[in-house]
């Protein structure tokens, strides 16, 4: 129950104060969580930017997506707290504790029993040997008299433990019931709590299908923003715009190609603007260079990159300042 709360609510401080708000029975104050913050941000940034610009219209919608996440955050948060953490809590703080209880009484109730089985054996033994003395002694009067009166005090004895077994084990199997009762209405809480673990799963479900076609979306339309960066900053070319071979990253991820580095280079860029006998090209994932020959890049950098006479024609040379290396 926790560590679940944990998941839903990473932050301790925000724990600790719904807890306190609970417990005044109050409403606690609404904020914006962590996802809805960044994408308050990103629309600020963006708006400042400027709409028009692609880098600005481009944070105003990645803000937006972060702001659906947000909602959708919420609504798991609300849909969790209300179908598994409240039952669970409600189990836990109640029948639980019921249950708990009444099997300390029953142990407590056990070693009463044992407690005066154990005094009833000491008793029988006892008068057993007392009678056994009994028949051993000479009859003389006053042996007698102390013999018979030995025996006497421990059949008493044997007596009152021999009640108090009978006492202590009425006890017990009353409270052996009691608990017995309970622990066979888990059976029926356990069904609850696998509904409610189902509501659980089904809600973590619908949120990571939310998140993932808002970024989905996302996705595709930043997949425009390219040729709107070109008018933006008023580059044109001759010639139109032609894009380097960029699969999708599932394409990418599952494709069978030779090595790692040759996968995600093929797959890293996208044209941007043709110059002479030069292209820029905007790098779509990070890549660290597997030897001196070749150049690392970062995601969303723009390079120039042009072929070399003599150099196989899958490769292309990069360049970035006075940095160069080849490229597939």
């Amino acid at each position: 129950m926790k560590q679940t709360e944990v998941l839903l609510q990473p932050n301790p401080n925000a724990r600790i104060e719904e807890f306190v708000y609970e417990k005044l029975d109050r409403k606690a104050p609404s904020r914006l969580n962590n996802p809805e913050l960044l994408g308050q941000y990103m629309i600020d940034a963006g708006n400042e930017f400027g709409p028009g610009t692609a880098y600005g219209n481009a944070l105003i919608k990645c803000g937006e997506t972060q702001k659906r996440i947000g909602t959708a955050d919420r609504e798991l948060i609300q849909t969790s707290a209300i179908n598994f953490l409240t039952p669970l809590r409600n189990f836990i703080e109640g029948d639980y504790k019921t249950i708990t209880k009444e099997r300390k009484l029953l142990q407590n109730k056990r070693l009463d029993l044992d407690a005066a089985k154990t005094r009833l054996k000491k008793a029988k033994v006892a008068e057993a040997r007392a009678a056994q003395l009994n028949t051993s002694q000479p009859e003389e009067n006053n042996i007698m008299v102390n013999v018979s009166y030995m025996l006497n005090l421990l059949h008493v004895k044997w007596l009152k433990s021999e009640q108090e077994v009978r006492i202590t084990q009425s006890e017990f199997d009353r409270q052996a019931e009691i608990t017995r009762l309970l622990l066979e209405g888990i059976s029926s809480t356990h069904a609850h709590h696998l509904r409610c673990l189902n509501d659980f799963v089904e809600a973590q479900m619908t949120y990571y299908a939310q998140c993932y076609q808002y970024m989905l979306d996302l996705q595709k339309q930043l997949g425009s923003f390219p040729s709107t960066f070109l008018s933006n900053n008023n580059q044109s070319s001759s010639a139109p715009v032609q894009n380097v071979s960029a699969p999708s990253v599932l394409a990418s991820a599952s494709a069978s190609l030779p090595s790692v580095s040759n996968s995600i280079v093929t797959s890293g860029f996208s044209e941007l603007k043709s110059l002479s006998g030069s292209r820029k090209a905007r790098v779509l994932y990070d890549y660290d260079a597997a030897n001196s020959s070749e150049l690392s890049l970062l995601a969303d950098e723009v390079i120039t990159v042009y072929s070399v006479p003599g150099m196989d024609s899958d490769w292309l040379m990069g360049e970035r300042g006075n940095q160069k290396g080849k490229e597939l």
